[in-house]
């Protein structure tokens, strides 16, 4: 498995980030490459229920979560989509400011047909290139969802 991650500070207290984070009709202003939610079970985020989603054109596809873990101020998700699976995992500490730090994890394996497309060098080519790729997704995504935090305190 290879594992990457990124943290940010948001204004919004843990549990109204959590909240933010978890009101799926929000996730196209921040979650970077969503395009639209095609099923989601009634009892989302309980651990169990499900969601799929679309990515915008030339993206991840469809992307199949399922709720691994959740508690308060943490939610681990089953993610399964075309060129890998594995586990996302987001979390909201409290911060000495009165906001939070929101930490987003990714434990991800590609899928074989993936390595297999990029020949023997595809994991040479995670290690150096998808690796750094997937970081800066969920580096991006928490900086729009700190300005969409920013912009929910604000009201």
């Amino acid at each position: 498995m290879t594992s990457v991650s990124a943290a940010r500070p948001v204004v919004l207290a843990p549990d109204d980030a959590e909240a933010l984070w978890l009101d799926v009709s929000r996730w196209p202003t921040f979650i970077e490459g969503f395009a639209h939610a095609v099923s989601k079970d009634e009892s989302w985020p309980e651990q169990g229920s499900a969601l799929v989603w679309e990515s915008l054109p030339g993206g991840r596809g469809r992307v199949n979560e399922k709720v691994v873990a959740r508690a308060p101020g943490r939610l681990s998700t089953r993610l399964v989509e075309e060129s890998l699976h594995g586990v996302q995992t987001v979390s909201f500490e409290p911060d000495e400011d009165g906001g939070s730090i929101v930490e987003l994890s990714l434990e991800y394996e590609l899928n074989p047909t993936t390595i297999w497309r990029q020949g023997p060098i595809g994991w040479v080519t995670n290690l150096f290139f998808i690796r750094r790729a997937m970081t800066d997704s969920l580096t991006r995504t928490l900086r729009r969802f700190a300005t969409e935090a920013a912009e929910q305190h604000s009201l």
